[in-house]
């Protein structure tokens, strides 16, 4: 009890200093906190998670609810902020334009995990037309050369789905696995084709000396072809949708969209940094080395944690590459 005692006086206490000192900065500067941020602090995830936090811990309720607005209202939003700060817009012209940048941001990130919630939720329904074509365009993307014998076939097993019918496989991710594991293979064809073309084909592996003597001739000869690239590529592109879903409702992501999303995140830049997360996924699997599958679980928190401590930085883009970053210009 004492020490809950001293933590809620300890938390009344740094709130309380804190509105202080803003008051003592905002009167030896002349500009309020939103104000510094803006012109201090360069356009991307370092902004706009500053602007965030300020209009999350503003003791005023409508700047509080500023972050939740429709993205239509945004601009009416931003006209009350500089009323309620009490900035002349015809002076502070440039603080208008972070600000709705940085909106436009915060309410899109929001609005984006809720569309990726809607497709995970939708399960895969094989009577619905559209969903069928998805599936069967995603096997055409990855094995053109290669025609489906039978909507139910052992075929898909060869993608790495589990079985004849893969719409069993969807029920952990819904429709959201079907949809980036054919962007990713729409869209980074070549890529995805030889990250398949890698999943399918174990690698021979160096047996220790230290190993042999622990195992039966029987036992090598098995390990030894253990040691795989293999994995079934179909439930690999599901689970790292997953970890894609975690990094984007836990905020993780947030370092990343901020900083190569100009404006609204979107849908797109979900699927860009899925195929980004799958790619390097499959480098860091050859790069572990795994006995076998087995390990699937140990590698994947491992590459999770390592994507967490890279989102850390506030300066951090993930794919950097894609063109999405190339349109961030100086707000």
């Amino acid at each position: 009890f004492a020490r809950m005692f001293v933590q809620v006086c300890l938390y009344f206490y740094c709130k309380c200093l804190w509105r202080c000192l803003k008051f003592v900065v905002r009167k030896l500067t002349g500009q309020c906190e939103l104000q510094r941020i803006c012109y201090n602090t360069k356009p991307g995830a370092a902004r706009t998670m500053k602007i965030e936090a300020s209009l999350k811990g503003s003791k005023s309720k409508r700047l509080q609810t500023s972050i939740n607005v429709h993205p239509d209202a945004i601009e009416k939003t931003i006209d009350d902020i500089m009323e309620l700060k009490r900035i002349n817009p015809d002076i502070n012209p440039q603080l208008g334009v972070s600000l709705q940048a940085c909106l436009l941001q915060i309410v899109g990130y929001r609005n984006l995990i809720a569309e990726v919630e809607k497709l995970r939720r939708e399960p895969y329904d094989s009577e619905n037309p559209q969903h069928e074509e998805m599936l069967l365009k995603l096997w055409k993307c990855l094995k053109p050369n290669s025609p489906l014998k039978a909507r139910i076939s052992k075929q898909w097993c060869e993608i790495g789905f589990q079985g004849d019918d893969p719409k069993t496989d969807f029920r952990g991710m819904g429709l959201l696995g079907l949809y980036n594991l054919v962007y990713f293979a729409e869209r980074d064809t070549e890529i995805a084709q030889q990250v398949l073309t890698d999943s399918l084909h174990p690698k021979y592996r160096e047996v220790t000396k230290k190993e042999l003597s622990q195992l039966s001739k029987a036992e090598w000869e098995k390990k030894k072809f253990d040691k795989a690239i293999g994995y079934s590529f179909a439930i690999v592109g599901i689970n790292i949708t997953d970890l894609a879903y975690n990094l984007l409702v836990s905020g993780a992501l947030k370092t990343h969209f901020y900083n190569v999303a100009p404006e609204a995140p979107t849908l797109t830049h979900f699927q860009q940094t899925f195929c980004y997360l799958m790619h390097e996924f499959h480098k860091f699997w050859i790069d572990e080395d795994p006995l076998d599958i087995m390990e699937f679980n140990r590698v994947r928190e491992k590459f999770y944690k390592r994507v967490l401590r890279q989102l850390q930085n506030p300066e951090m883009a993930l794919c950097p590459h894609f063109a999405a970053s190339e349109s961030l210009i100086n707000m």
